[in-house]
């Protein structure tokens, strides 16, 4: 889809803070109210927002263990695939995952309370995911970078 710099600039102020008034969104793109409603509108629209959403401190909440796991699944027809991704929807603790090329075919990330909590979920859910053969986890240290806005 086509973006010219103030559907652009919208995007950039929003990435930044959803809660924007629309007053405020239009001066600070340099459009009236009405055609900045409207552009927002169509790119809600056009999916490209797809959903305005309130970042929580997973550390705050008592959520300080991001665990990244490599998934290897036994057989890769797409019965399989589709119950692996299927059973993953209904684990709270993952929060992204993803497909990979390579020798692993799914990378997951988890987020928990513990390494003791962690150790519970591998054994309880995700041994227990439908066709897996083999699980890597990768604890993170410490987090450098993380941001949701993406690059326009």
């Amino acid at each position: 889809m086509k973006l010219d710099k103030f559907d652009k600039e919208i995007l950039r102020v929003l990435q930044k803070d959803a809660t924007i008034s629309m007053a405020e969104l239009s001066q600070r793109v340099g459009l009236s109210h009405t055609p900045c409603w409207r552009r927002v509108k169509k790119l809600e629209k056009q999916g490209i927002i797809k959903q305005k959403v309130t970042i929580l401190d997973h550390k705050k909440l008592n959520l300080g263990v991001s665990v990244f796991i490599y998934v290897s699944i036994k057989n890769h027809d797409s019965v399989s695939l589709t119950a692996f991704e299927k059973a993953v929807q209904d684990i709270n603790e993952i929060v992204e995952c993803h497909t990979t090329s390579g020798d692993k075919d799914y990378l997951l990330k988890v987020i928990v309370e513990s390494v003791e909590e962690y150790e519970k979920l591998l054994k309880a859910k995700l041994t227990q995911l439908p066709c897996v053969d083999h699980i890597s986890s990768t604890f993170a240290l410490k987090q450098v970078k993380n941001t949701t806005e993406l690059p326009l």
